[in-house]
């Protein structure tokens, strides 16, 4: 099991709560760009990421895919909707190999009663959500792409990233077109941001993978 991204509801649980819930399901792997739940399609059961990322989305009226929301190692999805027994109301696609626990409905609600612990979890991991969609509103409003990227990237840096000779290395599963996806702008904006970036040395990058050069610098750009 990979170590548990921050705000997921893995990190919030003590290890013989999180054997308990993902005990409980069975392991589904997924290869790179398949369907782990489709918007519209019944909720009769839960994942819960054991290792790799994925994408969520809704498709707007004009046919486009509208990426709203990035979930990794710890995360639940569909946890809403097997709740309340509605109907999904997003499609999950992998980003990379993807592994998960799943869940019936009645199994994680059982869960729940089962273990107090888990189910104060939830109520964490969702709020936690509520912050990122209010930071993420508040940011489209009042920051221009670039700053919007330096947030999003030292957001990154400081979740996964990594010290090394050469700077923070984020190792990242995500390609511009899904980061432009996030932030709400087009990926030829945030290329544009990038390269600025690069220019100025604040950091390189490669596939899959960003060298923050001058965190320091970043984090100023973010706060702006």
């Amino acid at each position: 099991m990979d170590d548990p991204v921050t705000g997921s509801l893995l990190a919030y649980l003590a290890a013989a709560d999180r054997e308990h819930l993902v005990g409980g399901g069975v392991r589904r792997a997924y290869a790179a760009d398949e369907v782990l739940i489709r918007e519209g399609d019944p909720a009769d059961f839960v994942h819960v990421i054991i290792a790799g990322w994925v994408r969520v989305s809704t498709v707007l009226p004009d046919g486009r895919e509208l990426v709203y929301a990035l979930r990794g190692p710890g995360d639940v999805l569909g946890e809403l909707a097997a709740l309340h027994g509605w109907d999904r109301t997003a499609s999950v696609r992998s980003i990379e190999p993807t592994t998960v626990a799943q869940l019936t409905a009645a199994q994680f609600q059982a869960a729940l009663r089962a273990r107090p612990e888990t189910g104060i979890a939830v109520i964490k991991t969702l709020a936690y959500r509520l912050r990122e969609a209010e930071l993420a509103r508040v940011g489209a409003v009042h920051l221009d792409i670039s700053h919007r990227l330096a947030r999003h990237l030292a957001t990154l840096m400081a979740e996964r990233g990594r010290p090394s000779a050469e700077g923070i290395v984020i190792a990242t599963p995500f390609t511009q077109e899904e980061i432009a996806n996030q932030l709400g702008a087009s990926r030829r904006a945030v290329a544009r941001a990038m390269a600025m970036l690069r220019t100025r040395g604040v950091l390189t990058t490669a596939r899959r993978r960003i060298v923050v050069s001058r965190p320091d610098v970043l984090r100023a750009l973010a706060r702006r």
